[in-house]
């Protein structure tokens, strides 16, 4: 018998800024950022099958000895949730460097949830679907959401943002992975801070260059100084403006054109090796 299966594509994220505001009781921050999709991609397939099992394949990418993939923590979430019994089969071909600060495991999640939504027919509305991202991850309820966003909370309270720019991004990765969980654990914050009003919509690039901001960049810095070589690189190649998205270690650059960004993601790929590729905002 064949079984139904059907796939999506998982987009990257930037966070063109990112205040921590403070540490929470339950551990985690408040957080206000502007999180922006960009068109990196992976593609995720689910396939229904007999039995109860879920199985992820991730070609190329091992996980760690006992761990299981977000991806097959969202599918079991959303069948117990909806209280079926099935089997998943799910594939994830991996676009997005793997933690690299670019969101691609709760994008994955996000894909899950979907496509679980519509292989069963469940049509949950976005804000079940939400409510089940949060406990995945503080990022899944943005891939949920599909928009420019302005985040607060924890990252699931989330405004529609109308006003970005079509600019392009480069990317840069050295290839160093960063856990974000020690990246928060070494934060050091001084006071509480307010930072929750929506920014003003840019109407040129400077303008978008001046909400450039991310607490986290100094953490990751301290240890892995390549950051900001990156960030010295991208601009020395005539970026507006580069920051680190996430808890890195990867750097975007934003340029107002498709060719200056692509002749510059060339440049540094062919000069130092690094994982650089020229993406639009999507």
């Amino acid at each position: 018998m064949r079984m139904k299966s059907k796939a999506l594509l998982a987009p990257a994220k930037i966070n063109l800024c990112l205040h921590v505001l403070g540490r929470r009781s339950d551990g985690y921050h408040d957080l206000a950022m502007l999180m922006q999709r960009v068109a990196l991609f992976d593609k995720v397939t689910v396939c229904l099958t007999p039995g109860a099992s879920i199985l992820v394949d991730c070609p190329g990418l091992e996980l760690p000895e006992g761990a299981e993939n977000i991806a097959a923590r969202a599918a079991r979430l959303m069948l117990d949730h909806v209280g079926q019994r099935q089997g998943v089969a799910i594939t994830v071909n991996k676009g997005i460097p793997a933690a690299a600060g670019l969101g691609g495991g709760s994008s994955d999640a996000a894909a899950v949830l979907l496509l679980l939504d519509d292989l069963l027919g469940l049509n949950l509305p976005l804000h079940e679907l939400m409510m089940l991202g949060g406990r995945l991850g503080a990022d899944v309820p943005f891939f949920l959401f599909r928009k420019t966003a302005w985040a607060t909370g924890i990252g699931d309270i989330l405004h529609e943002w109308r006003g970005m720019l079509p600019v392009w991004a480069l990317l840069v990765n050295p290839g160093i992975p960063v856990a974000t969980a020690w990246v928060y654990q070494n934060l050091r914050l001084t006071h509480p801070r307010t930072e929750d009003k929506i920014p003003r919509f840019p109407v040129r690039i400077e303008e978008v260059v001046h909400l450039l901001h991310n607490d986290l960049e100094s953490v990751t810095c301290s240890r892995y100084p390549v950051v900001d070589e990156i960030k010295s690189e991208i601009m020395a190649l005539g970026a507006a403006g580069a920051l680190m998205s996430g808890s890195g270690p990867t750097v975007f650059g934003l340029f107002p054109e498709q060719g200056a960004a692509e002749n510059a993601a060339r440049a540094l790929s062919r000069d130092t090796g690094w994982w650089s590729v020229a993406v639009s905002l999507y």
